[in-house]
């Protein structure tokens, strides 16, 4: 009989153990699956995170390029600007020199020919001097017109070299005695048209002021210059009462 309980009480023992060692298998399994799950959930993050970042340093990389080629182009448009400048420069300054010297011509031929009548020369020779001032006198306009055309060159593209070098605060001067009128309006657009254009001096990004029987009506930014005509845009914030056909257009800055 005692051995009978003997032996129940040791199955019943190693039943307790081995329930024992179940349960502690069955947590620790529990606590592999949860380090596994974990570990899948970093891994996967992680991997997000790898191609998040990839496609931002491809993104990055196109971007320095594109900045890399803008500058690029920038600097070619600049070099272009200043060496186009210098030729036109020069240019100027020979015309002006031609000028002088053509107005000098002119001088010296009206004298002489003043001189000439009085003296009571021929009207053979008083006509050849007659031909030679006209001469001159065409000679000195053309050389005029010419120089007009570069003057305005030379000042677009001190205008554009001043925009692509970034200069703050840059405004365009316009001729002092630049004056038109406003010949077309489109108000839905906020744009008008002026009777004035590149032959008389206008240049882009002229701000010119709209007046009214002397008074201020608005203020307009040159976008577009044709030979004899220009497409200007009213600046918000100027506008003082409605633009009209007839409205005359001065400078806003002058040169000097």
């Amino acid at each position: 009989m005692l051995i009978r309980i003997s032996l129940i009480v040791a199955i019943v023992a190693a039943l307790a153990v081995g329930a024992l060692n179940i349960f502690q298998v069955r947590d620790k399994i529990n606590t592999l699956i949860t380090q596994r799950d974990t570990f899948h959930t970093e891994r996967d993050q992680a991997r997000t995170q790898l191609a998040s970042t990839q496609r931002e340093l491809s993104k990055t990389k196109d971007d320095l390029a594109q900045t890399q080629q803008e500058l690029t182009n920038t600097m070619t448009q600049l070099t272009t600007a200043e060496a186009d400048l210098k030729v036109q420069t020069t240019r100027a300054n020979d015309l002006s020199d031609k000028l002088a010297k053509a107005t000098q011509t002119l001088d010296d031929t009206q004298a002489k020919l003043e001189a000439y009548t009085l003296t009571g020369f021929s009207a053979q020779q008083v006509l050849s001097l007659s031909k030679t001032l006209k001469s001159a006198q065409a000679e000195l306009e053309a050389v005029r017109e010419e120089n007009g055309v570069l003057q305005r060159t030379v000042s677009r593209l001190n205008n554009q070299l001043a925009q692509l070098i970034g200069i703050t605060n840059y405004v365009v001067t316009l001729r002092a005695d630049l004056k038109g009128k406003i010949i077309a309006v489109d108000p839905k657009w906020n744009f008008v048209v002026l009777n004035i254009g590149g032959d008389q001096g206008v240049l882009d990004d002229g701000e010119m002021l709209v007046s009214r029987d002397g008074k201020l009506v608005a203020k307009v930014i040159v976008r577009s210059v044709q030979k004899d005509r220009s497409i200007a845009n009213i600046v918000p914030g100027w506008q003082l009462g409605d633009v009209i056909e007839g409205d005359v257009v001065t400078p806003a800055h002058p040169a000097s």
